[in-house]
């Protein structure tokens, strides 16, 4: 089956501005994303992550190399790929119907029509009853749940996820981590998820697919062998536990080797 998101050899370099040099972000990176799969990219602070998720937005483009949606190379911003960004990114003078309405209303939607499908995505991210609060009412992760049920009531065919959770505590993090795996196993869209987080990425991926220091490659795929659905007890399981561990040592050595190489230079 060919897959739904295809990354064919990607190299980004951004220039450095006033001495004509560049850095290179990312290098070589190939990938492929199936339909309803949920695949994240995991590594050390600037490794490309959210560079390569941008070039699959649409927002940045490769230097070499091409992303691929369903055999079509992508070269701006579409509607079949939504983001969701870390700082939440709600408009503040709307509600939080409004906010979810918003990608509806650009496709054309008739006001009744828009209100009912936000009015279930709202639902599905569990905020009924706060439609017609702004988002400076309600909490971080009420916020984070709004910009995820604003990202999919356009029924997008991808969902890209940038750090969603990064500015949110330790127990909110946790509940909305479930919070998306329980969305994802519902509506079976595809996701491409950045985080640093290893235990993040085990609990709600198919694969994670692990990057090196900038320049950012491919180090290795791993796939969760975790069964689904997953609640916080599936963090007990001892192949979640395993793959966490092999994960965790496969960064420490990434991050060991930068280290060896800034202290030899």
């Amino acid at each position: 089956m060919e897959p739904q998101l295809k990354v064919e050899n990607v190299t980004k370099e951004f220039a450095i501005r006033g001495n004509g040099q560049s850095i290179r972000a990312l290098e070589g990176i190939d990938l492929e994303v199936h339909a309803g799969e949920f695949v994240s990219l995991l590594g050390p602070s600037g490794c490309g992550k959210s560079t390569l998720l941008n070039i699959v937005a649409g927002f940045l483009h490769a230097t070499t190399g091409r992303v691929l949606q369903e055999g079509v190379e992508i070269s701006r911003p579409d509607r079949r790929r939504t983001v969701v960004f870390q700082d939440y990114a709600l408009f503040p003078w709307m509600t939080v119907q409004k906010n979810v309405e918003f990608g509806l209303k650009a496709k054309g939607i008739v006001p009744a029509e828009r209100k009912v499908i936000a009015r279930e995505f709202i639902e599905l991210v569990q905020l009924t009853g706060f439609e017609d609060r702004f988002p400076h009412e309600i909490s971080g992760g009420m916020k984070q749940r709004a910009a995820i049920a604003r990202a999919l009531a356009p029924n997008p065919d991808i969902l890209l996820m940038d750090e969603p959770f990064g500015a949110l505590d330790a127990q909110t993090r946790l509940l909305l981590q479930e919070e998306v795996a329980r969305i994802s196993l519902k509506t079976k869209k595809t996701v491409l998820f950045v985080t640093h987080s290893i235990e993040e990425a085990v609990f709600l991926s198919d694969r994670v697919v692990v990057m090196t220091a900038r320049p950012g490659r491919v180090r290795l795929i791993s796939t969760v062998p975790v069964e689904r659905p997953r609640t916080q007890e599936s963090r007990k399981d001892p192949k979640f536990i395993t793959l966490v561990q092999n994960l965790w040592d496969s960064l420490k050595t990434e991050w060991q080797d930068k280290k060896d190489e800034a202290v030899n230079k």
